[in-house]
């Protein structure tokens, strides 16, 4: 009887467990902004403004992202040095990071697959595939491309964007 009973009960988690399933292949999709009071950066005025308790390494971030969010987009700016007068996507992301401690030299899009460590981080998470990268710092998105009519240059985003084919890493701590 106990066993027929346990049988039924699996029986009718089934449908609820493939949907949950199903909900969470899909989560890794999309990049999606979620306003975390404390814990997320708000847009004001094309800057970034990050929250009052970030680390400092988030802090530097921020700060090297407001740098450069006005800057032009030129294919392999910011690769042979960080300061540059346009950026590309991995030179956008290879600043921000080299800001924040986290990077000694420039490196190229496909390279940050295997960058710090794997999933999404606390603080900064970079997203990386063949041929584009783009981060989130302090949950605002970071990226060259993927906006309205500003996608010349590095620019700081609310909006979502998809992320199907990119590995997520984070630096080591953040």
């Amino acid at each position: 009887m106990a066993a027929m009973m346990r049988l039924s009960l699996n029986l009718l988690l089934l449908p609820l467990c493939a949907l949950l399933c199903q909900c969470g292949s899909s989560a890794g999709s999309r990049w999606e902004y979620k306003y975390a009071p404390g814990k997320t950066a708000v847009i004001i005025g094309g800057r970034a403004v990050p929250p009052a308790n970030a680390p400092e390494e988030v802090l530097r971030a921020v700060t090297a992202g407001n740098r450069i969010c006005t800057k032009p987009y030129r294919r392999g700016g910011g690769h042979a040095k960080f300061e540059d007068s346009a950026y590309d996507c991995s030179g956008t992301v290879s600043y921000v990071l080299h800001a924040a401690g986290k990077l000694d030299a420039p490196t190229v899009s496909s390279a940050f697959r295997s960058y710090g460590r794997s999933g999404k981080g606390k603080w900064i998470t970079v997203y990386a595939r063949k041929g584009h990268v783009f981060m989130e710092v302090a949950g605002l998105r970071l990226d060259t491309g993927y906006s309205d009519a500003d996608s010349d240059g590095p620019r700081w985003s609310s909006r979502s964007r998809p992320s199907k084919g990119y590995s997520m890493r984070h630096p080591s701590g953040l």
